[in-house]
């Protein structure tokens, strides 16, 4: 009896592993070739984030079409997960970016633009317990992105005045 017990315990905990969910990635393998390759320009790779997540936005904004349904609150609440974790990973490289003094001052008026586009598509989105948490979390990833920015704008215009030997640099030269 006991190895019967022991035979259904590995067999249930087997199964159990299986079906919990693997770590979405925001990225396809080909979005991620371009940012590795972009990696030695930051404001290339800022621009990257913004299309990418211009195109994040369009496939939500295509999703608010369609008919209410489980199966769309499930899609949406995926595509919002995505899209909040390529808001914070944009902003994990403009911490970087701004410690290193990489001038990213360009690529930051696009992101400026952006962002109020995609706050907007997130502001458009009905109310639905499907994807309340989700987009709860979009919302407050954008808004500290729109923070970051501005405050990223305003730190590299002062500094880049205050040191214009620097100017277009990607990072900060040890003097």
């Amino acid at each position: 009896m006991r190895p019967f017990i022991a035979f259904l315990f590995c067999l249930l905990l087997g199964s159990s592993l299986a079906a919990q969910k693997q770590k979405r990635e925001p990225l396809s393998e080909a979005q991620q070739d371009q940012i590795a390759e972009a990696g030695v320009d930051p404001a290339a790779r800022v621009e990257l984030y913004v299309k990418f997540l211009d195109e994040q936005a369009d496939t939500i904004r295509g999703l608010i079409k369609r008919a209410k349904s489980p199966a769309r609150s499930h899609r949406i609440d995926d595509e919002l997960q995505d899209f909040t974790a390529l808001l914070d990973e944009l902003g994990d490289n403009l911490d970087v970016y701004s410690e290193r003094k990489a001038d990213v001052r360009k690529s930051l008026k696009g992101l400026n633009e952006g962002v109020q586009r995609w706050q907007a598509v997130l502001h458009d989105l009905p109310s639905d317990p499907g994807f309340e948490i989700s987009l709860k979390d979009a919302v407050a990833s954008s808004s500290e992105l729109a923070d970051q920015t501005k405050q990223l704008t305003a730190d590299q215009t002062a500094y880049f005045a205050a040191h214009k030997d620097e100017k277009g640099q990607d990072r900060a030269e040890p003097k």
